[in-house]
């Protein structure tokens, strides 16, 4: 997830009705059939008629109609009131200045009319009703723990592991940025839940029985569970500057129980690895966020993903495939680098729903001009308000993530980089093929 919860205030109380706007398909009132290839199919050639158009027509007809892997998104379960759709809800940070695209008006999609009714007819088969109006196969569901309303085959678990890098008092690390300190409470919430469900009454008196006793247990229930991947929001708490660091170094640490936050992260650094390190043992991608944050006071240059690059460069990790997500903004050149790195992938989650278009259609060439095996499609479909739900988000997300990809795959052909055959091959590979060679789906 991206941004902050979009205050009500800042989105059309009032969206304005399908049909008023031409460019827009009227939504059938039956609540049936808003098809998302359709909607981009006639999209992208609208803008094909003239020779130079930004987008090949036959080329954005063989997008819109593949079935997209979503590496990345925060899906809400049918019943009402879930919470669970993100380990660290943003919707209590303090505000900061909307970009562009999420401000009022900014955005237009079919559901307005449609929502209401399709939950009631569709009832726990509502989540995949979404999916399959925004052009998706099959979402990687960033969540707490799923739910009967989202399961496999359609969403595929990706849980969360920060909590287990934060085991001690972690005062002196809300009290330094006054965005963390609602997330560090939300985290020790977690963490005793993995040590309820791993049967500890109380922290283990060292790190190696926290390891083999809490750590462990909870990345192996996980995967029990279905997880394909770990996610890690630690952009949001710390830098994702992860140090090697010496195994009787952080357990001296971790006896300390209140240490300064020098000695805290030297701690979390190697907690951090030895997670990476039992994710590959149990073939779980780590999954990063890695670009600007929401809240006014987010550590951008913390996220910057060249500070994980010692992290991919070391031996004792060479079993775990790290997948940077949101593709680094606004560091999209210098995370294009380190994708020779053998274990390293991205997506562009949210930068779909942050950039146009073209501007993202411009990155998109870089990557694939460079490494697209690498490369992954993504929405963070996410429940920003009430006006701009997972539903909204993700339609967005998808419709403008596909157009970045025509343009930069039109722009690779006319100028003569690839054949018509290797652009499809490509759009193939980032929409779906990349992911599910990764996951093995």
């Amino acid at each position: 997830m991206f941004f902050r919860r979009v205050s009500e205030h800042l989105l059309p109380t009032e969206p304005r009705p399908l049909g008023s706007d031409p460019a827009l398909p009227r939504v059938d009132r039956r609540h049936k059939a808003i098809v998302c290839p359709t909607i981009l199919l006639l999209a992208f050639t609208a803008c094909s008629r003239s020779p130079e158009a930004a987008i090949d027509a036959q080329l954005a007809s063989e997008i819109a109609n593949i079935k997209a892997i979503d590496n990345h998104a925060h899906p809400v379960l049918a019943a009402p009131g879930d919470r669970e759709f993100d380990a660290l809800p943003v919707d209590n940070m303090e505000a900061q200045s909307d970009p562009v695209a999420m401000r009022p008006g900014a955005f237009q999609t079919p559901f307005a009319d449609s929502k209401a009714a399709a939950k009631k007819d569709n009832r726990d088969q509502y989540p995949a009703w979404v999916l399959d109006q925004i052009g998706v196969d099959v979402m990687l569901a960033n969540r707490v723990a799923m739910g009967t309303s989202i399961q496999p085959p359609r969403f595929r678990w990706v849980p969360y592991a920060d909590a287990l890098l934060f085991p001690l008092d972690n005062a002196v690390l809300a009290a330094r940025n006054s965005d963390r300190k609602a997330f560090f409470a939300l985290e020790d919430k977690l963490r005793a839940r993995y040590l309820a469900e791993s049967g500890v009454q109380a922290m283990p008196p060292t790190l190696a029985e926290y390891l083999a006793r809490v750590v462990t247990p909870t990345l192996e229930r996980h995967k029990g569970g279905g997880a394909v991947a770990e996610k890690f929001e630690a952009a949001y708490l710390r830098s994702l500057a992860f140090d090697a660091v010496d195994a009787a170094d952080a357990d001296r640490v971790y006896r300390q129980k209140t240490p300064s936050a020098a000695d805290y992260k030297l701690l979390q650094d190697y907690l951090f690895r030895s997670i990476a390190a039992e994710c590959g043992r149990l073939g779980m991608a780590v999954h990063l966020h890695t670009m600007a944050g929401a809240g006014g006071y987010f550590d951008v240059a913390g996220a910057n993903p060249l500070n994980l690059e010692p992290v991919l460069n070391d031996p004792a990790l060479r079993k775990t495939n790290f997948v940077m997500v949101h593709g680094g903004w606004p560091f999209t050149r210098e995370i294009n680098a380190l994708l020779q790195k053998p274990n390293a992938y991205l997506d562009f989650s949210a930068q779909s729903l942050l950039l146009s278009p073209a501007t993202l259609g411009g990155i998109l060439r870089e990557w694939l001009e460079h490494q697209p095996e690498k490369v992954m499609f993504g929405t963070d479909a996410y429940p920003y308000s009430k006006e701009l739900g997972w539903e909204e988000s993700g339609w967005v997300a998808a419709n403008h993530g596909r157009e970045a990809l025509a343009r930069a795959l039109t722009e690779m052909l006319r100028d003569g980089e690839i054949t018509r055959q290797r652009a499809v091959e490509l759009a193939r590979m980032v929409l779906r093929e990349n992911a599910k060679k990764l996951y093995g789906i």
